[in-house]
């Protein structure tokens, strides 16, 4: 009988053991990491089972908390995508019992969530029609003969946009960067060849800062804002008719800021390039080659001032903003400017929905436990032992709430996490609920600029000019 493995026997040692190496599987793994998975496990079993828990708190809410933790671990470690890593912890919430099927799911239904899954359709509809590149360009060409006049234009266009498109990533990554980059790149600024400084790290960073404004400006300038607000109805602080009251206290210092910070920007991180006579003439050249306005760009238009329109003036029409989004959404998709696969692609819309939607769920059901009230009230008696006044909590707590940022690489993700415990604690202090809310909601946009992993804007302009020096001017705008 012959030996099956004569042949392989018969081959010399070299090729018989570059035979078993080609044989070997190529094993790839595609899964969980391992190092930052671990970790977030580790947090939630270390509060759950070797911190002592209060005599106040039931087990169930001790374990909710943990799975939090764990669940607010991931979305700063990133084992896994965040919706991903969103979902697992909330399955694994119903598993054990912690949560029922309906708790868990409840904030799905919730407006606030779908109103930002709304806009984002809303901000895909400004990029597929070109009218966001369309009142770029219309800035530019009025404002664009120096250097100083051409951020004021992006800085000003961008705040017109806001309202109707609130992703700053895609504000920043659809729109504004494209424009930077040409206008850069005709003024022979680049950032590989030391050139950056010409114009283009100035316009990355004026509009990088200024971002940030712009998205305080309004309520629906950014998806963090409307979480805000749906997190502290769920705590009981209530924002009358939210849109015009969002914009009342926003208005002066964000205007205020906005106006400031390209002209600082200018005096501490000055172009050397000052006039850009060639950026009115390009800006000219790209209207001219988009022709005149289209149909759906006119549409779009329309829809959107209706949308708006609805938002400020909704609560004497008794029509709630996720409606007017809807209905807005709908005209859209009727009029074919949007068609549904559109919606279909716009995965951070989907994204959003499923990690949001945990996230919201958890913290609602956190306060319902007796969670964040027991933090509220852990917090205010240290500051109360401290002799501090309420004044005196609100800048300690608004401090800390920036600063702690750092650690965190998203400001939603930063809002689903502390948002609630803050302004719990705050109204624990006796801070006035509404000032505590909404000084966190401009808060969060705030240090939007803070580092350049601190928000999707931030990282999109790092990608735009990596030679640009972000952690010096970050810290120095921090300071003003």
């Amino acid at each position: 009988m012959s030996n099956p493995n004569s042949t392989a026997n018969n081959l010399p040692i070299d090729a018989r053991t570059t035979t078993s190496r080609r044989r070997l599987p190529n094993f790839n793994w595609k899964g969980v990491k391992p190092i930052p998975f671990f970790i977030s496990i580790f947090i939630g079993l270390l509060l759950r089972f070797a911190v002592p828990k209060p005599h106040s708190l039931t087990p169930k809410a001790w374990s909710l908390l943990s799975i939090f933790l764990t669940t607010i671990s991931g979305l700063i470690l990133s084992p896994l995508p965040v919706g991903a890593w969103a979902f697992t912890c909330l399955t694994l919430a119903v598993i054990t019992k912690t949560l029922t099927f309906a708790a868990a799911f409840s904030a799905f239904t919730n407006e606030v969530i779908w109103l930002i899954v709304i806009s984002f359709f809303f901000s895909k509809g400004f990029v597929k029609t070109g009218l966001g590149d369309r009142i770029a360009m219309l800035f530019v060409r009025w404002l664009g003969k120096s250097t100083l006049g051409l951020s004021y234009g992006l800085v000003l266009s961008e705040a017109v946009i806001s309202p109707a498109m609130p992703s700053t990533t895609a504000r920043a990554g659809g729109i504004f960067l494209p424009i930077i980059k040409s206008l850069a790149v005709g003024a022979d600024s680049r950032p590989k060849d030391g050139s950056a400084r010409k114009i283009g790290a100035y316009l990355i960073q004026s509009q990088n800062q200024s971002a940030s404004n712009s998205s305080a400006l309004f309520l629906t300038a950014a998806a963090q804002n409307m979480l805000c607000v749906k997190l502290a109805d769920s705590i009981g602080v209530k924002i009358p008719n939210r849109w015009v009251t969002w914009l009342k206290a926003s208005s002066i210092p964000a205007l205020i800021s906005l106006s400031a910070t390209p002209f600082i920007l200018y005096k501490i991180f000055p172009p050397e390039m000052k006039a850009t006579p060639d950026a009115p003439a390009m800006a000219k050249r790209k209207l001219e080659q988009m022709g005149p306005v289209k149909r759906d760009e006119w549409l779009m238009v329309g829809t959107m001032l209706l949308t708006v329109a609805l938002w400020i003036s909704g609560e004497a029409l008794g029509m709630t903003s996720v409606i007017a989004a809807m209905l807005g959404l709908s005209i859209l998709l009727l009029l074919g400017v949007l068609d549904w696969e559109d919606c279909l692609s716009e995965m951070q819309a989907w994204d959003t929905l499923a990690w949001f939607g945990v996230l919201v769920g958890m913290a609602t059901q956190l306060t319902a436990l007796g969670v964040v009230p027991w933090m509220s009230k852990c917090v205010a008696k240290l500051l109360k032992s401290l002799s501090v006044n309420w004044f005196g909590a609100f800048c300690i707590l608004q401090t800390a709430y920036f600063f702690i940022h750092y650690l965190f690489a998203s400001q939603t993700a930063h809002v689903g996490a502390l948002y609630s415990a803050f302004l719990g604690m705050h109204v624990a202090s006796q801070v006035p609920g509404l000032l505590a809310a909404l000084a966190l909601g401009y808060n969060t946009n705030l240090f939007g600029a803070l580092t350049h992993y601190s928000s999707g804007q931030a990282a999109v302009y790092y990608g735009g000019s990596p030679s640009s020096p972000f952690s010096r001017l970050d810290t120095r705008f921090k300071r003003i």
